[in-house]
């Protein structure tokens, strides 16, 4: 994607600066602006979660299948609200735990309601929702 980019001036005291450029040194960022930009796309994609557009998030489940029927259960739930579902992904980490990845796209709110059951069903070691963007306001 090819676009303009228009320089702008920003004032910040120094030691917040300073803070800053330690943090993007050590993220591996070129330079200040690449960080920037990052940090105005987290901004916005927050704001469309808030607003409940149409989005895109994760869903990382770490899990003991075996804890009576929590494979089941999970499952269960994928497909009661599998409309919201795009895709899973499914890892045996050791003899007990899974790891279960799933992306899923709609209304921040119905993500959210998602993310919520499959993360408090009994057996989840760690749950955790990651939000995205389908990427319009870029």
């Amino acid at each position: 994607m090819s676009e303009n980019l228009t320089r702008f001036g920003v004032s910040i005291p120094h030691s917040l600066l300073a803070s800053f450029d330690s943090l993007i040194d050590k993220s591996g960022y070129a330079n200040r602006s690449e960080a920037l930009r990052d940090l105005i796309r987290d901004y916005i994609v927050e704001r469309e979660w808030e607003s409940d557009e149409e989005t895109i998030g994760t869903v990382t489940l770490v899990y003991d299948h075996h804890i009576r029927e929590v494979a089941e259960a999970l499952t269960h739930i994928q497909h009661e609200m599998g409309d919201a579902i795009v895709s899973a992904l499914h890892v045996h980490l050791d003899h007990h735990l899974c790891l279960e990845v799933i992306v899923a796209k709609g209304k921040s709110s119905e993500i959210r309601k998602l993310a919520d059951r499959l993360i408090g069903t009994r057996g989840v070691v760690h749950g955790k929702l990651t939000s995205a963007t389908v990427g319009r306001s870029f």
